[in-house]
């Protein structure tokens, strides 16, 4: 139904779902006892880091895609560096704007094809549509996946020419597809010894959508709490953000937006608290690590 639907009664029915089920949920969110523990003969992060921390940003329509310059220099001011997944057929990506975020260090990762819900909808229709993404990662120089609603296959993606994939999440039971892998650590995916294994990298930390749009919720204190326990136990901090919901300048909020101060706070935070305690890293550095750690 939900192509039908107008957009504003969706996003009113999710938040009355999450509502009704939020308390049910206190046991295994934002935090989940039991995800931080280590893989087995984890010695730690590069240069004894206290932890890590990839940022991400996942641009689901135009209106994203048009923010996604500023929202670049927020991070660059900060010293901060992400990737940024791009829908390739739901509007138009200039290979300028690529150019740009890459020169400045960030990555470019594909997301989805059309976002438009089907993708897993059947083994025939991924295996479809996989030729089409495969054809934008190899046209884009990219390495990296996620699914739009965090859809997942594990075994499906196989069929990628992939590096890693950010489809998946330690615990989120408000999510579409709420099966979490039930760790704040990456782990190998797919055929774990051929080539066409990969990274799975979940994001760790609540998206913002959740927050502050479904939850209405007015500062950042999930955030911190999550982003502390994980700190705390030495696991990796993944964000997903969306510029799309991002309110920049004086314009008037929408109902489905929020003050892009609440991303810049938690950046300012995370530089205040722990400043030279994590390894922060784009995603395909990440993979390179992981992957590196399997073949000891």
């Amino acid at each position: 139904m939900k192509p039908i639907l107008p957009r504003r009664f969706q996003v009113f029915l999710r938040a009355k779902e999450i509502a009704l089920k939020r308390n049910k949920y206190i046991h295994c969110w934002p935090i989940l006892q039991g995800t931080d523990k280590s893989p087995q003969g984890w010695e730690g992060w590069p240069d004894a880091k206290k932890f890590a921390l990839i940022l991400t940003h996942d641009v689901d329509t135009a209106r994203g895609y048009n923010r996604c310059r500023r929202l670049m220099k927020i991070e660059k001011k900060l010293g901060f560096r992400s990737s940024f997944n791009f829908v390739p057929e739901r509007y138009s990506v200039s290979s300028e704007l690529r150019s740009k975020l890459e020169s400045n260090g960030f990555e470019i990762g594909v997301h989805g094809l059309n976002h438009d819900g089907k993708l897993f909808q059947s083994k025939e229709m991924f295996m479809d549509r996989s030729v089409s993404i495969n054809r934008y990662l190899k046209l884009w120089n990219a390495v990296g996946f996620r699914a739009p609603a965090m859809h997942h296959n594990l075994d499906w993606m196989t069929a990628l020419n992939i590096e890693y994939d950010l489809s998946t999440f330690d615990t989120d039971p408000f999510e579409p597809q709420s099966d979490g892998v039930k760790t704040i650590y990456p782990f190998m995916a797919g055929n774990k010894h051929l080539r066409d294994g990969f990274v799975e990298m979940p994001y760790t930390v609540p998206q913002d959508f959740t927050l502050f749009v479904l939850m209405q919720e007015s500062n950042i204190e999930i955030w911190c709490k999550k982003l502390d326990w994980i700190a705390e136990t030495g696991g990796m901090v993944l964000l997903n953000t969306h510029p799309d919901y991002m309110k920049f300048g004086e314009q008037k909020t929408t109902f489905e937006e929020y003050p892009v101060e609440f991303y810049r706070e938690f950046l300012e935070y995370i530089l205040a608290k722990y400043k030279g305690q994590y390894w922060h890293v784009l995603p395909k550095t990440m993979a390179a690590f992981w992957k590196s750690l399997t073949k000891r």
